[in-house]
């Protein structure tokens, strides 16, 4: 069924039009992924269906009744709210409930479950929830946060940092369930753990979805229906990213084959217009307007394409040598006596959870933060360039010529040639007229890719990446491929980016927690390869080594460190307990206030005695993978 309909809308700024006459539907099974060249009006698109801006001309339509949700790509949210208001926020008397019962129970976990006021409030709220029918949307509400590493609803939203604060956007989109859920580059800021169940989760997702992200794997298998802003126009191809790259393979052929005919058919005219006309009849004169009507039409404009051709610098044999470095903040340990001598031609993937290390690392090869111990050597011949994702070079208020010119006023390209910045700046899609716009004015894309620009124009041979393909759109993440894939110097990138990471590094480190960082060879895919390898070998080993009923068998070697699916089993240990605690409470609470109701009763009993078995195991197995950890 119909949510929404999209009538022939419009959008200019200044004397450039985003998109004209643009029309389309969403129906209720939709899963529509929006793309474009950064500045081609993706977000603006999605803010007029929003009812966040109006178009110009035309209108949007959304049937009676249907709920629209938007996640921009920085949420408004207010300072002063805690995260629990902010996540459960709405007007609808579901989501109040929801609020409340949270505040209720995180209330109650802080009094350690002693406080008879509490558990009535918890208790009257489980009747009121039941009542309501949405209890599964308090299920649904505790995956999301969980998932989604929300664990201090307490805290005010002015003290999160930007990411965090974009978990809490996601996660009030997500437990609010609309209609229609529109999502603005989503994966900003979740590691690639977090993308993988958010990609599973949308999967599944009830809902129409709408949505704009750079990232190519999650737009091939989230999305059914692609929508492609360019030049002006909205084009739906009917299918997933991989069916549009298909679909526009065939049509670039079309117009390449349109295009060489045309011209033969000039040749062939103007051919015969130089031998001249015999006679001069009607015949004659319309093939001669013909002739002129054919050499006066305009091909298609072509369309701008990103030109990446900056020069690099030789480098000697000593590059970056790191020796038994730490980092520490306060209690928490970011790296931990990690050592590495980087080699020519290395190229390094760092992934991990947010918050593990992975920007520190950089910052320390930068020289931004100085280690705690250990040293950090760099070749006398080594050009850094470091593109972080911060964007902490920007001045919101100089023009964009001025800024590139603070660089270099003249650029040497990897032909050798010498260009202006403002030429440089065209080859980057930055118009003249927009050179001379403030940085301020930019999108989000447009920052970036004037950013990475002036870090490319420093001439860099050790290129050092900080979530590169935050913001740029689709097109430039695959000229910038390129360009990385003939870059003769040394790669350090981190990302969550899984397609980028498979396309540009050969081998990955991974920040494993506790100041640890692994090496794995290979790129992403290859990553993930050797962790379910060596997950499914630590299963059978657990398996070939479990002791038979009633009997205890002594370990025949050594402590060992826990894999990587024994340490995320762990944590998921640690909330089910929580969980499981928590709803004992409530059951208790339940059945003294229920002691006349039989029949709630003994179902309540039931339920009690199926977590106290699962606690008994839970808590077992949390023993054993607790004990490991520690040894």
């Amino acid at each position: 069924m119909n949510i929404l309909s999209v009538e022939n809308i419009s959008k200019n700024y200044g004397i450039r039009p985003l998109f004209e006459g643009a029309s389309f539907g969403l129906d209720e099974a939709d899963r529509v992924g929006v793309i474009g060249t950064n500045g081609s009006g993706k977000t603006t698109l999605l803010r007029i269906i929003a009812g966040e801006e109006s178009p110009d001309s035309g209108r949007v339509v959304v049937s009676s009744g249907r709920v629209v949700a938007y996640l921009p790509q920085v949420p408004p949210l207010d300072d002063e709210k805690t995260v629990l208001d902010a996540v459960f926020e709405a007007n609808s008397e579901a989501m109040r409930l929801l609020r409340d019962y949270e505040a209720a129970c995180r209330d109650l976990a802080a009094r350690g479950g002693d406080d008879e006021r509490l558990l009535r409030r918890v208790t009257d709220l489980t009747h009121q929830l039941e009542a309501a029918g949405v209890w599964d949307l308090e299920t649904n509400a505790r995956t999301v946060l969980t998932r989604l590493g929300i664990t201090d609803t307490g805290a005010k939203i002015g003290a999160l940092s930007g990411g965090q604060r974009k978990r809490v956007a996601l996660a009030h989109a997500l437990i609010a369930r609309p209609d229609l859920l529109i999502l603005d580059e989503p994966t900003n800021h979740l590691d690639a753990d977090t993308v993988a169940w958010l990609e599973a989760y949308l999967a599944r997702y009830k809902g129409a979805l709408l949505l704009v992200t750079h990232d190519r794997y999650f737009l091939d298998r989230v999305t059914t229906r692609i929508f492609e802003i360019d030049r002006g126009g909205v084009q739906t191809f009917a299918g997933n990213y991989a069916y549009y790259l298909e679909r526009k393979e065939e049509q670039e052929r079309e117009r390449a084959s349109e295009d060489q005919k045309r011209k033969a058919l000039i040749r062939q005219e103007l051919a015969w217009l130089r031998r001249g006309a015999k006679a001069r009849s009607t015949k004659q004169k319309a093939r001669v307007e013909r002739a002129e009507e054919l050499m006066q039409r305009p091909g298609e404009a072509a369309k701008a394409e990103l030109d990446i051709s900056v020069a690099s610098r030789r480098m000697g044999k000593k590059i970056i040598e790191l020796r038994d470095i730490s980092k520490s903040y306060g209690d928490k340990v970011l790296i931990e006596g990690f050592s590495y001598l980087l080699k020519r031609g290395d190229r390094i993937g760092i992934i991990g959870p947010n918050g593990s290390g992975k920007t520190t690392l950089l910052d320390l090869i930068a020289g931004r933060v100085e280690p705690d111990s250990g040293s950090i050597d760099i070749g006398q011949t080594v050009a850094l360039g470091y593109y972080d994702q911060e964007n902490r070079a920007l001045n919101d208020e100089q023009r964009v010529i001025d800024f590139l010119r603070e660089q270099a006023e003249f650029i040497r390209t990897a032909d050798g040639s010498v260009i202006t910045a403002g030429q440089m700046l065209e080859r980057f899609l930055f118009t003249p007229e927009m050179q001379y716009t403030p940085v301020g004015r930019l999108s989000g894309g447009e920052r970036r890719r004037l950013n990475l620009l002036r870090v490319l124009m420093g001439a860099p041979n050790v290129l050092m990446l900080d979530e590169a393909t935050n913001d740029l759109d689709i097109q430039t993440l695959v000229v910038l491929e390129q360009y990385l894939d003939a870059f003769d110097g040394c790669l350090i990138i981190v990302s969550h980016d899984r397609y980028f990471l498979d396309r540009t590094v050969e081998h990955v480190f991974r920040f494993e927690g506790g100041g640890r960082v692994r090496e794995y060879p290979g790129n992403y895919s290859a990553f993930l390869e050797i962790r379910e390898r060596e997950a499914a070998e630590s299963e059978a080993l657990s398996a070939k080594a479990a002791p038979a009923k009633g009997k205890q068998v002594k370990a025949a070697s050594g402590p060992r460190k826990l894999s990587f699916k024994e340490r995320r089993e762990l944590d998921e240990l640690e909330s089910r307990i929580e969980a499981a605690e928590r709803r004992k409470a409530e059951i208790e609470a339940l059945m003294a206030a229920n002691a006349s109701d039989s029949g709630l009763i003994e179902g309540l009993f039931r339920e009690q005695q199926g977590l106290d078995s699962q606690l008994d195991r839970d808590l077992e197995r949390w023993a054993e993978l607790a004990e490991m950890a520690e040894s």
